[in-house]
């Protein structure tokens, strides 16, 4: 073998064989294989960058939190019962209703609009709608107008503007002569409203869209009993706030996927975020 081969094989092996760190850059850290957001060069330990890229993920944070106390509940268990099975249970029981509870408690509205607790128990029932189709907005500010929609809506069975409302319980709701009370208070301003907010949504969703389309107001009431789950009055659906999802679930299919679509991606323009 001459010189210039050798030489060739020399270099090529020099390069196939080269410490990651021999051109000044430092390894890639463990950590960077599960945050790739956290691939950066830093003189801090793996320890301090790890901690960081935890800090950083809230979904897995939450994660650590909860499988934690899940292990610490089994563990507990199985040493004071001296059953391991019995504490891998309960553990496993105590993780599934932690991920519910928190479930009920996340909402999509942003903290800093501080939603009531009605908006939040109707956006628990929504989610559900979701999966089945159901495109869903909240806290949706009407253009023109001073009010706001809690939930729109848009499914097979239509668009929906419905806003959550938690009254005080000791009181009936009755409708008499077409007019809703509660307790002795009239409600029919609120009904006003409710119907207010959902026309006019319709004029600037059909404006979008360059066609007409139809918006149900509704209210979705919580807290006093009422002799229905669901009633048409004055144009404006009055509902049960616990029977939300059964009653989008009535009536007939009338859209396809794609006016469903359509629909949402014009009430996201027309309707903006409530600031």
């Amino acid at each position: 073998m001459d010189g210039t081969n050798l030489s060739v094989v020399e270099s090529a092996t020099k390069v196939n064989s080269r410490n990651p760190s021999s051109d000044g850059s430092e390894p890639e850290r463990p950590e960077a294989l599960f945050f790739p957001n956290q691939r950066k060069s830093s003189s801090g330990s793996g320890g301090k960058a790890l901690y960081g890229a935890l800090k950083s993920n809230d979904a897995l944070r939450k994660w650590l939190v909860r499988s934690s106390l899940a292990a610490v509940i089994a563990g507990g268990v199985g040493m004071l019962t001296g059953e391991w099975r019995v504490g891998v249970t309960l553990g496993l029981i105590a993780l599934v209703a932690v991920m519910v509870w928190s479930s009920r408690r996340e909402s999509e509205i942003p903290r800093w609009r501080k939603p009531s607790a009605a908006q939040r128990r109707t956006e628990a029932q929504l989610k559900v709608m979701k999966q089945v189709g159901y495109r869903v907005l909240h806290a949706r500010a009407v253009p023109g107008g001073n009010g706001q929609i809690d939930h729109f809506i848009v499914g097979r069975r239509g668009a929906f503007a419905i806003d959550s409302e938690s009254w005080d319980k000791r009181l009936p709701l009755r409708n008499k002569l077409e007019k809703l009370y509660h307790g002795r208070f009239s409600k029919n301003e609120r009904i006003d409203e409710a119907l207010e907010e959902a026309k006019r949504a319709e004029e600037l969703i059909s404006k979008e869209l360059g066609r007409d389309i139809q918006v149900r107001a509704s209210l979705a009431i919580y807290g006093p009993g009422m002799p229905w789950d669901s009633h048409r009055l004055r144009g404006v659906d009055i509902i049960t706030g616990t029977k939300v999802r059964k009653w989008l679930r009535s009536g007939r299919d009338r859209l396809s996927e794609t006016e469903i679509e359509e629909i949402y991606q014009a009430a996201k323009k027309a309707l903006p975020p409530r600031h």
